[in-house]
């Protein structure tokens, strides 16, 4: 597989903001997103196998057979993994990756883009699908299929620049029920960037539209952001 970047941070966007957490960034994407705040991943990368990235990814995360524990008794080591990209679904060795990270006891997240089909994933890990909205330039790329693979642990997340993506956004949740099949559903703003590329919208905005409707979503920030500097890597 090909890989952009493994790194340590704080996990800031889903359910799981704030927490520690280990990236995988695999190489690649076929979709072109407007506002993509991730582009270097589209080329370049380093060649890696499955056991060169668990090695990787055991090191970051302090496992070792003979990890020490802690003063307060449980041992040390960061158990929360996210597979990422680009597009990590367009390398079939991310299902092996996944299946092997599940076996050493993580905790495994994929953020995938919604267009690639996620039901040849294992069970067991939790998804986190976007559905595009029209001013990401990439709306009807969703996979219709994949909200029959998602259950109560997976999250739908849409990042919104408009009020016609909060509408298109608000519309689809409703009618096809998202808020009882997944866990959340998250309603991220887009932040704007900062060489000007595209302009983002204002967390208060989405909140008021949010509230108006009464919707049973998440306000997503981007909590990496506010912690560095908006266009910093590896974090």
């Amino acid at each position: 597989m090909v890989i952009t970047e493994i790194f340590r941070s704080i996990q800031g966007e889903s359910t799981h903001a704030g927490l520690p957490c280990i990236f995988v960034r695999l190489t690649g994407c076929n979709l072109r997103c407007t506002w993509c705040d991730t582009a270097y991943a589209f080329y370049g990368g380093t060649r890696m196998n499955v056991d060169e990235v668990i090695a990787r990814v055991e090191d970051l995360s302090g496992a070792s057979p003979d990890a020490s524990a802690g003063k307060n008794g449980s041992a040390q080591r960061i158990s929360l993994v996210e597979l990422t990209g680009g597009e990590p679904l367009l390398q079939p060795e991310v299902v092996p990756l996944a299946e092997r990270l599940l076996a050493a006891g993580y905790t495994v997240l994929i953020e995938t883009s919604g267009e690639r089909r996620v039901a040849d994933l294992p069970r067991e890990v939790v998804k986190i699908v976007d559905v595009k909205c029209p001013d990401s330039g990439e709306a009807d790329t969703f996979r219709m299929e994949n909200l029959e693979a998602l259950d109560g642990k997976d999250e739908i997340k849409f990042v919104i620049s408009s009020r016609r993506d909060y509408e298109f956004a608000r519309d689809f949740t409703a009618l096809h029920g998202l808020a009882e099949r997944v866990r959340q559903v998250i309603f991220s703003p887009v932040h704007a960037d900062p060489e000007g590329s595209w302009p983002g919208l204002a967390a208060r905005e989405l909140s008021d539209w949010i509230l108006a409707d009464r919707l049973p979503v998440r306000l997503g920030l981007q909590l990496h952001k506010f912690i560095w500097h908006p266009a910093t890597r590896g974090v």
